[in-house]
Formats: structure tokens, C-alpha cells, sequence
């Protein structure tokens, strides 16, 4: 069991910067065993957030990254063939839920909801996980917890998650963190100067007023360290930002037009030739 476990152990602290009393909330969840579901835009965190829970609560963290082929066998195991003949192996549910571990199911909602049912009767007060293929009944280890996560603002009437689903859930909102906080957050995770943070924090709060008028998404924080640290490494800052803000987010010329000049704005514009 405790090799089996061991690889999941998150061992060195991830940095999360605290913004409201989530910590705080979700260790009462977790006391509780609550599941619970984290709700926010792309790259705001809550992955980071689930990571950084799992080290404070000294807790194995198994993460599946949903999608809209993977099966209820890719989520609770199959038989396998080998020398021998056939086997059983546990997939990520069933392995956090044997031996207690947090299963953090990312973007739920893109997996088929056929697939997401399976994940019922771990969300009450059963706490079990039937694997038909074996007509095992696996009763959740008591340090067992399920937390998923999705985007409600980027899912379609087709993609939603049945309120059947929801309900089984506590919720965390979660957001783009205000302006000072996401600067020290760009800052510490790149190593570009507070200025520079500053200007790629104001390039994220201008393109993010176009979601829904241009764009389905808004430049995110993850974005905002992908072009911080291209600038530490030697990248002109205008093209750090059109390589990682600006041609990830659109292929729109209008859109990536108004995106440069956002950009401009605050690092300048290009030497005339």
C-alpha cells in the first residue's frame, strides 16, 4: 500500500498565494470528507490551489485530466492481459479511494456524462465504489476525498454538469485574483521585476473586459507566467506577450489587432523601421 501511495505524495510545497478564507474552508470540508467542486475560469489556480491543499493536509493527491473519450474502465480499472492471463488494475478513482487518497477530477464536464455517474455513490453517505467487472464493492478508505473541477463560464448547454451531480457538491468560487495580488503571484513565479508583473497584470485586466466580446476566454494568470518567463530568459517583452498572450487566445486579426495594442499600451510600441 504505501508504495503503491507514495508516488502521489505531493512533497514539497507548492506556492499558492491565499486570497479569501479558501484554505480555511476547504480544510473544514476535508475534516468532513465533503466532496467538493471548484468552480473558475482556466488558469486561475484551482489546480494549484488542490496541490497546495494536498501538501498541507499531508494527504497523496491522484489528478486525472478529464476528456471527452475517457471511459468509466480509464476512471475505476479494467482487466489487463500478461504472461499469466488476466488481471485486474485499479484506475486513479479506485486506487485514491482504496487507500485514501484526494482524487482531483479536472474539467469534469469534459468527460461524457455517462462516465461521470460512476462517480455517484462515492458523493453520499455510502462512500463506495462498485466495480462491476469484479462485483467488488470498494468502501472508500476514511481519509478519502473527491474534489473536481470545471468552468462554468466556458461550458456549452451540451457540456453542463447535471444539477443530479452538482448537488452532491460543496463549491469554492474561485477568480482571477485582484490586481496587487496577481502581481506578486507573476512576480514570485517568474522572476520578473514588479514593474514588468504590473504591466502584464493591466495587458490581462484589458483583455479580459473582451470575453464574451471577442474572445471566449480571458488572458489568464497561468498566461501571464508563461510570458514572465519568457521575458526573464531573454525575450523581448512585446513578443514574450504575442507568443504567450496574445496568438494562444485568438486567430482573429481584428481581436489579436486590439490585443498588440493592449500591449503596446504598456511596453511600447515596435521601433519604426
Amino acid at each position: 500500500m504505501k508504495e503503491i501511495i507514495r508516488q502521489y505524495r505531493v512533497e514539497t510545497e507548492p506556492y499558492y498565494r491565499v486570497v479569501s478564507d479558501e484554505a480555511a474552508v476547504y480544510e473544514a470540508a476535508y475534516s468532513a470528507r465533503m466532496p467538493m467542486m471548484l468552480k473558475g475560469p482556466t488558469g486561475c489556480g484551482k489546480t494549484r490551489f488542490i496541490e497546495y491543499m494536498a501538501w498541507k493536509l499531508k494527504r497523496p493527491l491522484i489528478t486525472v485530466a478529464c476528456n471527452e473519450d475517457m471511459t468509466a474502465s480509464d476512471l475505476v480499472g479494467r482487466f489487463l492481459l500478461d504472461s499469466n492471463g488476466t488481471r485486474w488494475q485499479d484506475g486513479p478513482l479506485a486506487i485514491a479511494a482504496r487507500y485514501g487518497a484526494i482524487c482531483y477530477l479536472d474539467e469534469v464536464v469534459e468527460a461524457r456524462q455517462d462516465t461521470t455517474v460512476v462517480i455517484h455513490p462515492l458523493t453520499d453517505n455510502r462512500r463506495v465504489l462498485p466495480l462491476e467487472k469484479t462485483s467488488e464493492l470498494v468502501h472508500a478508505h476514511p481519509d478519502f476525498q473527491l474534489v473536481i473541477s470545471y468552468n462554468p463560464g466556458y461550458q456549452s448547454v451540451m457540456k453542463d454538469m447535471k444539477q443530479s451531480t452538482k448537488q452532491r457538491f460543496g463549491a469554492l468560487d474561485f477568480d482571477y485574483p485582484e490586481h496587487a495580488i496577481e502581481e506578486e503571484i507573476v512576480s514570485h513565479e517568474t522572476g520578473v521585476s514588479g514593474e514588468e508583473a504590473q504591466k502584464l497584470v493591466s495587458i490581462a485586466k484589458m483583455a479580459r473586459k473582451l470575453k464574451g466580446h471577442g474572445l471566449d476566454e480571458g488572458i489568464s494568470t497561468r498566461m501571464l507566467i508563461y510570458a514572465g518567463n519568457l521575458i526573464v530568459r531573454g525575450v523581448e517583452a512585446r513578443r514574450a506577450c504575442r507568443v504567450a498572450l496574445v496568438a494562444p487566445i485568438t486567430d482573429d486579426p481584428d481581436m489579436r489587432d486590439a490585443l498588440d495594442a493592449a500591449v503596446s499600451t504598456f511596453f511600447g510600441k515596435p521601433a519604426s523601421k
